[in-house]
This record gives structure tokens, C-alpha cells and sequence, in this order.
């Protein structure tokens, strides 16, 4: 019986057969996939013990499934519950900015996760798998940090997402062009600046992960930094990553001296207090534009997400109280 008195379904053994867009991923990353709230501990210990099987046979987590594998899963329960019994995904209404049969691009909201993890149980990408139960496949491709909005990009074909990644990898930083637009704290002077200093992940004595600017340790990392309007005390720039290193455009305008409004690692949090009772409640980074060859196609796509009402409005706020400085063309199509 469940808590709510219902008798529950006994829980047998299932099977699945391995669909095209799939092939090619690791059995470990397939079950996660397909058996969303079982623990990975318990994932590994049915393939340790031989009771997720393919094709009859035993299989380690690192055995890559090919279209057409039968997989044998044993009874799973998620978290202890049955998975007919497990709660649903809250709904969000995601604007999609683009989507065909390879993929799909929405303009993320701040304050959501791209995936669950740490305290989340529905981060973007396992709530539209709640929402589109009849996708065969859906997986990032690309990141966003949580308290960063816009655009974000989601593979619907294993194809797609592998050509995605590899242009994301790309060393030269000139297959996918990603603009970001933020505010930061200070009258930034330079019209157009180019940022070369290399990132090094540490850990802080909590365990919290961290990014810092370190020339001996760090890996390349080059930014593009564009003067778009300038106030008395902060500035709107446009970032252009050359380079996808974590927490990028954050750390360099920090290290700076032109922390991001609203950052909570790296940034002025004094300030971010201060700014809260003016009406700006999260961090000011925005991901606006991405130019890129589709995945599958002979063409690019231009994909441009509106700056949010928080961020618009905020600026709004920002003219008047204060003159602006300096004001290029492009604030006519963002504030």
C-alpha cells in the first residue's frame, strides 16, 4: 500500500530497445537517462550484480549502446517510492526561440538550473523531459549558469548533439559566435576590449567551487568586452566568449575591477545589497545572441533573446536616476 492508501503496482522486469538518435552513449549515461530518479549508486550496483543487461549479457557502464540492443532493466524504485509514484516535474512554461527535428533553443529564465543536482530535483532539461514524454532524446548542449538567463541549447538527436559539442570544443572559438549582455559596477572607458587571462577551478575551505585568474595553473581564457552605455557608476557591456572556460565573463570582469550586478560569487556584495532595494534581484548576465552552423544543415542560425523585463527595467531605473555618459547604437534594440 502507498501513503495515500492505494494499493501499489507490483514492479517487474522491463525492456527497452536502443532507438538510432541514441547510439553511440554510455550504458551508465543511457539508464540515467531512462530511469530519472533512481540513484546512480544503485544505477552501478545493478551493473555491478549483472541485472541490467543487453542482449542477454552482462555489460560494464562504460559499454556504448548501438541501435537495436535490448536492454533488460530489473524492478527500480525511485528514491524508495515506485516510479508511477513519483512526484511530477513543476511546470514551466519555457519560450522556445527555435526548434526543428535536430534541435531545440529556448531563452532560459534566471534562477532555474539547466540540470538537477545539489539540492535540485528538476533542473531545465528533466523538466522538459517530464513535459515532452513522447522525445526520444533531449540533452544540454551547452551550460548556463543558474542565475543566468537566455538562451540555451538543447540536442534533439544524438548526431545533432555530437556536432554541437564539437563546435562548443572548437579551440579556435570561431565556429559558434556567443554574446552575453551584463551590468557591471564602474564607468568602463574602452569602446572595445580584449581580455587574455587564464582561469584556474579551485575549491574554498567549505568545498564550494570557485574560478580564479591564475597565470601559472589557469588554462587559456580570452573574452571580447564591447562599451554599449555607461552611467555614472556602472556600465552595460556586451561579452563575446573566444574562449567557453566555467564562470568566464564573471571572473575576468571581476578580476577587473567591473564585477557583474547581482553576483553572488564574485561579485560587490555590499553593493548587490544595496541594489536589491532598487529593484534588481538577481544577477545582471544575460545570454542575447548565438550565431552558429546548424548541426545538421548547410546553413547558420542567428538566435536572439530578449533582454528580461528585471534587467530592461532596471535600466529604466538607471536613466532616471543617472545621465548616461555614453550610449551606443545597439541600446536601441536592448533597453
Amino acid at each position: 500500500m502507498t501513503k495515500s492508501g492505494k494499493k501499489s503496482t507490483p514492479l517487474a522486469v522491463t525492456y527497452q530497445t536502443v532507438a538510432a538518435e541514441e547510439s553511440g552513449q554510455r550504458l551508465d549515461n543511457y539508464l540515467f537517462r531512462h530511469c530519472k530518479g533512481v540513484p546512480k549508486s544503485h544505477i552501478y550496483r545493478i551493473l555491478r550484480g549483472g541485472e541490467a543487461r543487453i542482449n542477454k549479457k552482462r555489460c560494464a557502464a562504460d559499454y556504448r549502446v548501438r541501435e537495436g540492443d535490448t536492454l533488460r532493466l530489473p524492478p527500480l524504485r525511485l528514491g524508495g517510492r515506485a516510479a508511477d509514484d513519483a512526484p511530477p516535474a513543476p511546470f514551466v512554461d519555457f519560450p522556445i526561440l527555435y526548434e526543428d527535428a535536430a534541435l531545440l533553443v529556448i531563452d532560459k529564465p534566471a534562477g532555474v538550473a539547466v540540470h538537477g543536482g545539489s539540492g535540485v530535483s528538476f533542473g531545465v532539461i528533466e523538466t522538459l523531459r517530464r513535459q515532452r514524454t513522447e522525445a526520444r532524446f533531449l540533452e544540454l548542449a551547452h551550460r548556463l549558469d543558474k542565475e543566468t538567463s537566455g538562451l540555451l541549447l538543447i540536442g534533439k538527436k544524438r548526431s545533432a548533439l555530437n556536432a554541437l559539442h564539437a563546435m562548443f570544443r572548437a579551440a579556435d572559438g570561431q565556429a559558434v559566435d556567443k554574446r552575453y549582455l551584463m551590468l557591471v559596477r564602474g564607468a568602463w572607458t574602452n569602446p572595445a576590449q580584449q581580455v587574455n587571462m587564464p582561469l584556474c577551478k579551485y575549491l574554498t575551505e567549505s568545498g564550494e567551487r570557485r574560478v580564479r585568474v591564475d597565470a601559472e595553473e589557469g588554462k587559456a581564457a580570452r573574452s571580447v568586452f564591447r562599451l554599449l552605455a555607461r552611467w555614472r557608476r556602472f556600465s552595460l557591456l556586451e561579452g563575446q566568449l573566444k574562449t567557453g572556460r566555467t564562470h568566464q565573463l564573471r571572473v575576468h570582469l571581476a578580476h577587473l575591477g567591473f564585477p557583474i550586478l547581482g553576483d553572488e560569487k564574485y561579485g560587490d556584495f555590499a553593493l548587490n545589497k544595496t541594489l536589491r532595494k532598487e529593484g534588481l534581484k538577481r544577477m545582471a548576465l544575460h545570454a542575447a545572441r548565438l550565431d552558429f552552423p546548424h548541426p545538421q544543415e548547410d546553413r547558420r542560425l542567428t538566435l536572439v533573446a530578449p533582454l528580461p523585463a528585471a534587467l530592461s527595467d532596471f535600466i529604466r531605473h538607471l536613466d532616471a536616476a543617472e545621465t548616461r555618459s555614453f550610449s551606443a547604437r545597439e541600446m536601441a534594440n536592448i533597453a
